[in-house]
């Protein structure tokens, strides 16, 4: 166990094999066999969407629950440890989760037939309350995506002095991707909110 547990790469291997001996022995249980046809592949992404996004929204919420507010209280001397090795590893899981949900999102939209319907918000003739619910979470997401890509990361890498920058660009940077990492915190609340919404109630 210890093999599996204190290797990373060994643990993600051993939730996927216990994930797919949990999907056959639910299906065997059920005396059905497990078809692959679209709802199984609509579902699988739906699997994907949601595994990505909390990479995502995790780490968003860990930046701004744990690091951001408790970066003060670090002695100045250990202070590069986070922003030398922590940081940069969370930002490169943090951005890649952002893009992988979006583009599951998308995907799954796509092969669910809703995704005009969502995009418009559900104003056109096929238009629902789930569509809404739903288009919403998606331009949510789609802003929280953009402010990942092209405020957030470009922002910290000269905060944390990954390109060149002068002391005050790296402050004005680092105050630039908190703002806009507390606006993605914010939209996450009623992001989360549509989506679990539009498969609930709607």
């Amino acid at each position: 166990m210890a093999a599996i547990l204190t290797s990373l790469r060994n643990t993600i291997i051993a939730g996927i094999v216990l994930t797919i001996l949990m999907a056959l022995y639910v299906t065997k249980s059920n005396g059905e066999a497990l078809v692959f046809d679209h709802a199984y592949f609509t579902f699988f992404m739906r699997w994907l969407h949601v595994l990505s996004g909390v990479m995502w929204i995790g780490l968003l919420w860990y930046l701004n629950f744990v690091q951001i507010p408790n970066m003060p209280n670090i002695p100045d001397e250990q202070k590069p440890a986070i922003g030398k090795v922590i940081a940069p590893a969370v930002l490169f899981w943090f951005r890649w989760g952002a893009m992988a949900t979006l583009v599951t999102g998308l995907l799954l939209a796509a092969m669910n037939g809703y995704i005009m319907d969502a995009i418009s918000l559900g104003l056109g003739e096929n238009g629902s309350p789930k569509t809404t619910a739903i288009g919403i979470g998606m331009w949510l997401g789609a802003i929280m995506w953009f402010n990942v890509w092209f405020v957030i990361w470009p922002n910290q890498q000269r905060a944390l002095g990954m390109v060149e920058a002068d002391a005050a660009s790296k402050a004005a940077s680092a105050r630039t991707a908190m703002l806009f990492s507390r606006t993605n915190t914010l939209l996450s609340v009623p992001m989360l909110y549509a989506m679990v919404s539009a498969q609930n109630l709607y």
